[in-house]
């Protein structure tokens, strides 16, 4: 008797991957390209490490930045040493209403807040005046934690962040009226991020 071979004279299947290798010649370089311009927005952040290690031997000098709705406080991590309040509330004023028209009225002025820019919302100037000061007592001190509140603006965060990490500061004896006579201090560049207590 005879046994009959199934499948054994069938030769086996060509793999066609033309259309995967079609891919891949679009899709490397698009990844690539995209990576270097994805790298250049990036901000560098130093975060908190959770590991606990033993007590310091100096006191540590704690600079925080909060930014509120209604002001930015700067604090010592204990309490607040400087509060700067909104430009554009200040200028808006308080006006007592009923809670509904109340509501409506702070919505608002979220909305008007945001579209804003930074230094039309906040004092940057007396801020970095402030940190000027702090930084010419704690010249070594190069970190800092910004907190915010939830409802402000990620263009004012950037804006502060700027502000925080340093400065244009005119030169000495130089001609108030020559615009390169400006030159870049840096103040707290290792910043991390937090909500607002």
């Amino acid at each position: 008797m005879r046994r009959r071979r199934h499948g054994r004279d069938k030769e086996a299947p060509e793999l066609d991957i033309t259309a995967f290798l079609n891919l891949m010649v679009v899709l490397v370089p698009f990844l690539l390209v995209s990576a270097v311009f994805s790298r250049v927005t990036i901000l560098e952040l130093n975060m908190p490490s959770g590991a606990g290690g033993g007590a310091p031997d100096d006191p540590v000098v704690t600079v925080e930045v909060v930014v509120r709705s209604d002001a930015l406080e700067i604090s010592d991590g204990e309490k607040v040493i400087a509060r700067f309040p909104n430009l554009y509330l200040a200028e808006v004023g308080e006006e007592d209403q009923g809670d509904a028209a109340l509501q409506e009225g702070v919505q608002q002025q979220d909305q008007i807040l945001s579209a804003l820019p930074t230094a039309e919302v906040y004092d940057l100037k007396k801020l970095t005046e402030f940190l000027l000061e702090v930084k010419a007592s704690y010249p070594d001190k190069t970190d800092t934690i910004l907190l915010m509140e939830a409802e402000i603006a990620y263009e004012h965060l950037v804006g502060v962040m700027d502000t925080v990490r340093g400065a244009e500061v005119r030169v000495e004896g130089s001609d108030p009226s020559d615009p390169d006579a400006v030159e870049k201090v840096i103040l707290f560049p290792d910043i991390s991020i937090g909500d607002a207590p």
